[in-house]
């Protein structure tokens, strides 16, 4: 305990631009499993500490508007339970090392606990909220009810942490979780489909709507909304009112690196004109960045997107590794004003990615990006 207390002041030092209170109770919180992902004399620790006041090179956002958030699927993956680490992180080690590493938010996990009151009491010990739910709907295989019943319980979730952000992707015919290419294999939908998709989210749309919350379409690798043409159809198709856009740059890249004529020039242009073109109906953004090399050989051999994850294709912003510049999309966003959650996501298997290491990774460079 006398060697954690040193560290832990250490620490303290380090990350000054914390408030003292809340990284002394994220500390007591995760003390007994404190070896795991952080060493705080490690070189790894000194490589990824903040310094102090860094400079924007970015636009600012308004801390008042915009929060910064990360998903769990660093630490463990709701997909595949079998990428984790031996044994399996707790969810009290995930929740205090997002807060460690100066995050917000967090995307539900099924790891986390289902109890409404344990929830907030441990998300609130931490200064942490849930940024957002996952609202599988299945409108295109005639599950209308399905979607309206999961969507139902999601919103009243969201409203009892009294947030307002939902996250919707279509999963009829998804191939994300098969032992396949997802790619290739991804659903078509028939012009029916997509009548059928469009009208039930704009339905959920103006639901969230009425009650003060917002709908925003998550676009999926292995999905039958996933590149560039599927987002216009669906934004097109959709009342700007009642559904926003979810911007995430990973699996934009991802869809649009199937056609491998395309160099990565050309991949970030489509990426930066969609988040253009769309700049007003953006309410979330997933930032999640692409080892290209490793994403090339998935696709070319056309092993699965969770074998993709576990390769190594997904890395998080101001890793080196990673081929997506951020700063474009980041000023885009700032000059309209973009008010909601910047989310880093980096499906990764953190036996080989340090979850703690990489989101440090990513606080530091997101603090020099936005000034926030």
């Amino acid at each position: 305990m006398i060697s954690i207390l040193r560290n832990s002041k250490s620490l303290l030092q380090k990350i000054g631009r914390f408030a003292i209170a809340a990284v002394l109770a994220t500390l007591m919180a995760i003390a007994p499993a404190f070896p795991a992902h952080a060493d705080t004399s490690s070189d790894a620790y000194k490589q990824f500490a903040c310094p102090s006041n860094p400079t924007p090179i970015a636009p600012t956002f308004d801390p008042a508007l915009v929060r910064l958030g990360i998903t769990p699927t660093g630490w463990s993956n709701s997909d595949d339970p079998s990428i984790d680490t031996v044994p399996p992180t707790q969810y009290r080690q995930i929740l205090s090392e997002m807060a460690l590493a100066g995050f917000k938010g967090s995307q539900m996990s099924g790891k986390f606990p289902k109890d409404m009151e344990v929830l907030k009491s441990e998300l609130a010990l931490r200064d942490i909220t849930i940024s957002e739910p996952w609202v599988g709907t299945f409108f295109t295989i005639g599950a209308a009810a399905d979607s309206q019943r999961i969507f139902d319980e999601q919103m009243a979730f969201m409203q009892s942490l009294d947030e307002d952000t939902i996250v919707v992707a279509e999963l009829g015919g998804a191939v994300h979780q098969q032992p396949i290419a997802p790619l290739p294999n991804r659903p078509i939908f028939s012009n029916e489909q997509w009548d059928q998709l469009t009208a039930g989210l704009n339905d959920l749309g103006e639901q969230a709507y009425n009650a003060g919350m917002v709908l925003v379409y998550h676009p999926h690798v292995g999905t039958g909304v996933e590149t560039p043409a599927d987002v216009d159809r669906l934004m097109e198709n959709t009342d700007p009112r009642y559904l926003k856009l979810l911007l995430d740059t990973g699996h934009l890249y991802y869809a649009i690196a199937e056609d491998s004529n395309k160099t990565s020039t050309e991949i970030l242009a489509e990426i930066e004109a969609l988040t253009t073109k769309y700049a007003d109906r953006i309410k979330h953004v997933h930032m999640k960045n692409i080892r290209e090399s490793v994403l090339k050989d998935s696709i070319a051999s056309g092993v699965s997107f969770l074998d993709s994850i576990r390769a190594g294709s997904f890395t998080v912003p101001g890793d080196s590794a990673g081929v997506i510049d951020f700063n474009p999309i980041l000023q885009t966003l700032a000059n309209v004003n973009y008010q909601g959650w910047l989310i880093v996501e980096a499906e990764q298997d953190p036996n080989k990615a340090n979850p703690l290491q990489y989101a440090l990774m990513a606080r530091c460079y997101l603090e020099k990006a936005t000034g926030l």
